[in-house]
Order: structure tokens, then C-alpha cells, then sequence
């Protein structure tokens, strides 16, 4: 079955840096696009990036536009979300996503980004 496994979170002070990982399995990954989530306290779930399957196109959340970027290792079936120059506001729980006949959601992996 499906499975997508988060890693990554943490603690982070205002401009640190962290890399969000997702381990993929259960279905053809380098065919899938993959999407990276987060939630923050009180608010819906937003996207906050995109790969198409071969990394080709990538799309972004205009509040992140700059200091995150995403990116994918089909050979390890995994999902990176690179993020810069974090702040607080980027704070959330961030869940990897895909589609297989209906939608798939890792468990979340906590940010927080505080001083």
C-alpha cells in the first residue's frame, strides 16, 4: 500500500534553514507528482509546493517563492523540501502528498520556527 514517511522537522530560530524529507513507497514513484502541505495552528492545510513526476515543473506558494525549494531523487523514492530563511510564520505541521486514485498523506512533521 501507499506509505509516506516525513522527516525532517524541528526547531528552528528566525532565518535557519531545515530540509524536510518524504520517503515514498507502495506505488511508481518517478511517475507521481509530489506536493508538499503544511497546517498551521487554526488555519486550513495550503500547498506549499509542487513537482511533477521528472522534477520538471515545480510551482510554489507565492509567501514561499524564493527561500524554499522542492525536489525529488526518483533512484530513493524520495522528496525534499529545501527551506531558507525560515520565519515564524512558517510555522506548521507540513504533510508530503500524492494521488494514486485518491489522495495520500504522510503523518506530518512539525516546523517551528521561534527565537
Amino acid at each position: 500500500q501507499v506509505q509516506l514517511v516525513e522527516s525532517g522537522g524541528g526547531l528552528v530560530q528566525p532565518g535557519g534553514s531545515l530540509r524536510l524529507s518524504c520517503a515514498a513507497s507502495g506505488f511508481t514513484f518517478s511517475l507521481n507528482i509530489m506536493s508538499w502541505y503544511r497546517q498551521a495552528p487554526g488555519k486550513g492545510r495550503e500547498l506549499v509546493a509542487r513537482i511533477s513526476d521528472r522534477g520538471i515543473v515545480t510551482n510554489y506558494a507565492d509567501s514561499v517563492k524564493g527561500r524554499f525549494t522542492i525536489s525529488r531523487d526518483d533512484a530513493k523514492n524520495t522528496v525534499y523540501l529545501q527551506m531558507n530563511s525560515l520565519k515564524p510564520e512558517d510555522t506548521a505541521v507540513y504533510y508530503c502528498h500524492t494521488i494514486r486514485n485518491r489522495d495520500y498523506w504522510g503523518q506530518g512533521t512539525q516546523v517551528t520556527v521561534s527565537s
